[in-house]
């Protein structure tokens, strides 16, 4: 994915109740009944052989290479409690929005000479849930990367370039160098 969207995945992994599976062999079998008991579809999915994935299920191998150990975990984390990702996501879009907290560099026009320069800075910001809400629906709707940098940049732009509407209306926030982005929903 990229910076935004992993960030956002981050901040829905953070609500787990549950640690995910340890083991390689239970982190198989988790995948294993996440598609329905195909253990074909977990091999492309994984890029094995399905004979591997059936070893895994069986515990007849039990320490996987850190390639495959890595993608294992990887994907046992995009699935794992869908329920409470989706419970934290609706509420950052329907009730307490999101925090983000970047550092980067923000290009925008402005009057030449004013403190508003582009440059590096530190941004700690609350975002309100609309705008948390259209961060959401796009990363679901599967936009790229750079629309998802665009929804922050502007929402970032609103809350703290123009102060929610109090200052510089005529500023075009984005960014052009991102060295993080946290989000915590």
């Amino acid at each position: 994915m990229g910076i935004v969207g992993d960030s956002l995945d981050r901040a829905a992994q953070a609500g787990f109740t549950r640690p995910i599976p340890k083991s390689a062999g239970a982190q198989v079998r988790y995948l294993v009944k996440q598609h329905k008991g195909s253990t074909r579809a977990v091999a492309a999915l994984l890029g094995v052989a399905q004979r591997t994935v059936e070893r895994y299920v069986k515990d007849q191998i039990k320490k996987p290479k850190a390639a495959l150990a890595d993608r294992l975990a990887d994907e046992v984390r995009r699935r794992w409690q869908p329920l409470v990702r989706k419970r934290a996501r609706e509420r950052a879009a329907k009730q307490t929005g999101m925090v983000i907290e970047t550092r980067a560099r923000f290009g925008f026009t402005a009057a030449p000479g004013t403190s508003d320069d582009g440059r590096m800075r530190r941004i700690t910001q609350h975002l309100a849930p609309e705008l948390a809400a259209r961060l959401l629906a796009a990363q679901d709707a599967g936009a790229p990367e750079a629309q998802l940098q665009k929804i922050a940049a502007e929402g970032l732009q609103e809350a703290y370039f123009k102060d929610g509407g109090n200052r510089a209306q005529g500023l075009l926030v984005e960014f052009t160098d991102i060295d993080y982005i946290e989000v915590n929903l």
